[in-house]
């Protein structure tokens, strides 16, 4: 269950609000699930770990939310990085044959979707996905004429968790990071958006509460139908209401 701190609190000090970034893998859709199963299958094939197949725990903590520069070197601290991104290359397309076939969205992102449209809020997807992998995951999830840009970490000059991708998503859609929100599941993530000075709703799908709270999330939401959402999404436009009203 999701960690009950109230999100108005880290919302309302963005009014205006000017965008909302989203992280894709495990955000967006539950796809980590995936990774874990084509990951389990490239690295048996291999012989990894005496042909013991990695658990889940063993995914989150090395794994899941990394670019995959990263999760090459944790996997094969041995190896030259070419060779190990050429693992890494073959569970991605292993990934994208399920990812066709069975990706799901996080239960609510579609109401989260049309909340912000009625806003007009400018958004972005901010990845460290391959390009190919966003591409398809957005639109699987019929989401290809939401996104005004997709950022990918390996496009950067770092990934995530350096603030590299969110910093190049403001520079993009013209927007302040006084003004914006992010949706993100994963330690990497969320630290990538604090250190480019934006509050970070993260979603505790797959990794631990703890690690996410650690990574300086503002506040924790078990989805998108998450009643905390609602009601934070509700103070914001309030407090903006009021501005308007201070204003005229």
């Amino acid at each position: 269950m999701a960690n009950d701190q109230a999100p108005e609190r880290s919302l309302t000090k963005i009014v205006p609000a000017e965008a909302v970034f989203f992280d894709i893998d495990g955000t967006l859709c539950d796809s980590d699930p995936l990774h874990h199963i084509a990951y389990q299958d490239v690295l048996k094939e291999i012989g990894y770990n005496n042909g013991v197949t990695i658990d889940e725990e063993f995914f989150i903590k090395n794994i899941a939310g990394r670019s995959d520069e990263e999760a090459a070197k944790n996997l094969f601290p041995d190896w030259e990085l070419e060779k190990g991104l050429e693992v890494i290359h073959q569970k991605d397309v292993r990934y994208r044959v399920l990812a066709a076939q069975i990706l799901e969205p996080v239960k609510g992102l579609y109401d989260v979707i049309q909340w912000v449209r009625e806003r007009g809020l400018k958004r972005a997807a901010v990845t460290n996905a391959p390009r190919i992998n966003a591409e398809l995951m957005i639109s699987k999830l019929g989401l290809s004429d939401f996104f005004q840009a997709v950022i990918i970490g390996s496009e950067c000059e770092r990934s995530k968790p350096s603030p590299d991708p969110y910093l190049k998503a403001l520079k993009e859609l013209n927007v302040s990071p006084d003004h914006t929100f992010i949706f993100e599941d994963s330690p990497a993530g969320i630290r990538a958006g604090v250190a480019a000075g934006i509050p970070v709703i993260g979603l505790a799908t797959r990794n631990p509460e703890n690690s996410l709270l650690e990574a300086g999330a503002t506040c924790l939401i078990k989805d998108y139908s998450d009643p905390k959402l609602w009601s934070a999404l509700q103070e914001l436009e309030s407090a903006e209401a009021k501005l308007k009203e201070k204003n005229a």
